[in-house]
């Protein structure tokens, strides 16, 4: 559930379409993430699946910001990390139509006084794209990978998850 009053200087944000199979890897991993920790005040988890520029609201006051999403990669199945200018890379390669918000989105911080110091994109690069609910069975089996990587990401920044019981 976004929260639109909240702002805060850590964002998680799983993006993505999940009914199309390996396009909502963000999501499905974001959605994992809020089920097994909890996080201080100061990080919002969110499922922004395929919002796009809709997402600059939610994004206000973010200092650093953490992306989930399948990611075009020359390796199906494989995950990856961008981090500095290889994520302008990432969202010039579009995989999908959300892209082009985020794109967007990072653009426009980067053009007025609110840019974003940090920005992550943890990502898989997908095996199918056809319509369905459910992760291909690759990528769901890299969903706790990507989960530790976020959590590990999250360290990184001094944020410490809690997880639940």
């Amino acid at each position: 559930m976004i929260d639109e009053s909240m702002t805060t200087p850590v964002t998680v944000l799983g993006v993505g379409n999940i009914v199309l199979r390996d396009e909502g890897f963000g999501v499905r991993v974001v959605q994992q993430l809020a089920a097994d920790y909890d996080g201080p005040d100061e990080v919002q988890i969110l499922d922004g699946g395929t919002l796009g520029m809709e997402l600059l609201r939610f994004l206000e006051g973010t200092e650093k910001l953490l992306i989930l999403d399948a990611v075009k990669g020359a390796s199906p199945g494989k995950l990856y990390r961008f981090s500095g200018d290889e994520v302008k890379g990432h969202f010039k390669d579009k995989l999908s139509a959300h892209e082009i918000g985020i794109s967007d989105i990072l653009t426009l911080f980067e053009l007025t006084e609110k840019s974003l110091p940090e920005v992550i994109v943890l990502g898989a690069s997908p095996m199918e794209l056809e319509a369905g609910l459910d992760l291909s069975p690759v990528l769901s089996a890299l969903v706790p990978e990507a989960e530790r990587m976020a959590v590990d990401e999250l360290r990184r920044w001094g944020i410490e998850l809690t997880k639940k019981s």
